[in-house]
């Protein structure tokens, strides 16, 4: 299970906490209670987005070509760019988002170092928006067959399961 990082301030705010309440260790309890065996932080993939980013500019800039570079973990925004400014289409960065970028490295380097067979994981996101689902969806996210992302839940959709569960995220013991 892949979090992104706005999705543990929501989950404590739906459970009846005050705002901004951090409730991290909690969520990774309740995650687990629902099945999960291992959730990961969104912003490791991020840190990898970024490093990928930087590395494509500097060849873009070596090259000058395909400047200015446009990025955004937002698949909603790249399918605007894509649909309505083809003239800008080729200064999107060619990087995966950090959610998938974080699912590609679950599936490639984390079966490897744990000898899991790939096609004994699944990724599941949950995520604050509903283009995350499109994005896990596209064919350049698919490699021999699998996406790098299996699933994206809403955070809507990940409240609903632990409540429909009867999970009080409030009275949960912290888990990291």
């Amino acid at each position: 299970c892949k979090i992104a990082p706005s999705v543990r301030v929501s989950l404590a705010e739906a459970f009846g906490m005050p705002i901004g309440t951090f409730e991290e260790g909690k969520m990774v309890t309740a995650l687990k209670m629902l099945g999960f065996k291992k959730v990961f932080d969104v912003n490791m993939g991020a840190d990898f987005t970024v490093k990928e980013e930087a590395e494509e500019l500097v060849e873009r800039i070596k090259q000058n070509k395909n400047l200015p570079q446009f990025s955004s973990c937002c698949p909603a925004w790249f399918k605007f760019v894509q649909n309505h400014f083809k003239a800008y289409e080729d200064s999107l960065s060619t990087c995966k988002s950090p959610t998938e970028m974080l699912g590609a490295i679950i599936k490639n380097y984390y079966t490897q170092k744990y000898d899991i067979p790939k096609d004994k994981i699944r990724t599941v996101g949950i995520m604050p928006c509903t283009a995350k689902k499109m994005e896990a969806a596209r064919p350049e996210f698919v490699h021999d067959g699998r996406p790098d992302v299996d699933l994206v839940l809403t955070t809507r959709e990940a409240i609903d399961m632990m409540q429909e569960t009867g999970i009080q995220l409030s009275e949960l013991e912290l888990e990291s």
